[in-house]
């Protein structure tokens, strides 16, 4: 009795847990330094990268380039950077325009964490594939040619 029940919870936990993994993200919708709002259900049928980054950050600032050279080239693509130290806007900003961060910059604060959560570490990437599914949510740094990849197939290759 006792082993039926134990395998019956073992089979709702898996079938739980396969389908929280296989739903579509959370909605997001976020604002940008220049006032702009970018709402998940907005790019439906495009493909998503949100990039979670720090002023701090080493391996953030060494990959921002290439996340910016990724979006000149690939405009179909929707890229969003989340600035996690967001405390002095300005200087934020200002270290962004010199790292050659030229897509959307949202700075974090309480409401931007409630809708994405807060990442484990940084730098950390998010990409969300046409229909609005994470296909791809780890830490580390990513490249041009990773994020081409990432948004030409799904589900991504390896970082």
């Amino acid at each position: 009795m006792k082993t039926n029940l134990l395998l019956r919870l073992s089979r709702s936990f898996a079938m739980a847990f396969a389908m929280l993994a296989a739903a579509p993200a959370g909605a997001f919708d976020l604002t940008d330094t220049q006032g702009r709002r970018h709402r998940l259900a907005d790019y439906q049928g495009r493909w998503v990268v949100l990039n979670f980054w720090a002023t701090w950050c080493v391996p953030c600032i060494q990959e921002i380039p290439e996340i910016a050279a990724f979006q000149t080239h690939n405009p179909r693509v929707v890229v969003i950077g989340v600035a996690m130290d967001a405390e002095n806007t300005a200087k934020v900003k200002q270290f962004a325009r010199k790292t050659g961060h030229d897509y959307p910059l949202v700075l974090a604060d309480a409401s931007v964490e409630k809708q994405l959560g807060e990442p484990r570490a940084l730098p950390t990437t998010r990409i969300f594939d046409p229909a609005g599914k994470v296909t791809y949510d780890r830490v580390g740094r990513v490249s041009r040619k990773f994020l081409e990849e990432a948004t030409r197939t799904s589900p991504p290759a390896k970082a």
